[in-house]
Formats: structure tokens, C-alpha cells, sequence
């Protein structure tokens, strides 16, 4: 499980990321991050007040890729390996990674490297964030 300060959970959030973050393709998984500095939001109070909240993650699965079953295994797969990436990610960081159909008969470790892969896709980008769009 994530924490429940790195947990993208409205709607708005996951938006602002995939409109204006950066964003890196991979066979599996399609990766978007939004670096967001500086103080948390005072309405949220999973962070104390007066510190940057930690990097949050969130997950799209569409219908598509498969029943619930299959799209919830994929988020399963997919948790454990985004939490380990977001120690390494600057406070106020959002990331959302939607998978793709092939994740769902992707090995965990395919999507792994899919994983660093995108992220280092997205950090190597130059230029101010929604630049590639």
C-alpha cells in the first residue's frame, strides 16, 4: 500500500498531472510527472501545516485493458514498484502512471524497467513542464 499522503485522489489532481505534466511512453505503461514546488495545501490534512507534502503517486487503469480482475492485479503489480520510486522523487512531485494493454500479461519485472525507463524518460526532458505537448 502507499501511504495516504502520496496518494493522488481527486480527480483534479490526476487532470493537472496528465495536462500539464511531462510525460514518457513505454511498451507497458505511459508515465506523466509534475514536479510541484512548494508549501502542501492547508485543506489537506494528511500533511502537517507549514511542510512540503512528499511526492504522490496515482494509477489509471482503463476498462479496456481488461475486467477488474485483470486491472486490478495490474494495479496490485504496480504499487509496490512505485512506492519504492517515490523516496526518490523531490517533495511536491505528483506522478501518474496509466498502463497500457500489454501490462496486463507484462511480468513484474517488464514493468519495473518500464517504470524506470519512463521516469528517466520524464527527467531527462528539458524545457518548462507541458512543453511537450
Amino acid at each position: 500500500m502507499l501511504p495516504a499522503a502520496s496518494k493522488l485522489r481527486r480527480p483534479q489532481e490526476f487532470s493537472a498531472v496528465v495536462r500539464n505534466g511531462r510525460r514518457a511512453s513505454t511498451r507497458h505503461l505511459v508515465v506523466h510527472l509534475l514536479p510541484v514546488p512548494g508549501p502542501a495545501d492547508p485543506t489537506d490534512r494528511s500533511v502537517p501545516a507549514g511542510s512540503q507534502r512528499p511526492p504522490r503517486a496515482g494509477f489509471v487503469i482503463s476498462g479496456k485493458i481488461g475486467n477488474s480482475v485483470v486491472r486490478h492485479r495490474i494495479t496490485r503489480r504496480l504499487r509496490p514498484l512505485v512506492r519504492e520510486r517515490l523516496v526518490g522523487l523531490p517533495a511536491g512531485t505528483d506522478l501518474v502512471i496509466r498502463a497500457l494493454p500489454a501490462a496486463a500479461t507484462a511480468t513484474s519485472s517488464a514493468l519495473a524497467s518500464d517504470l524506470d525507463r519512463g521516469l528517466k524518460a520524464v527527467a531527462r526532458r528539458s524545457g518548462p513542464v507541458g512543453a511537450n505537448r
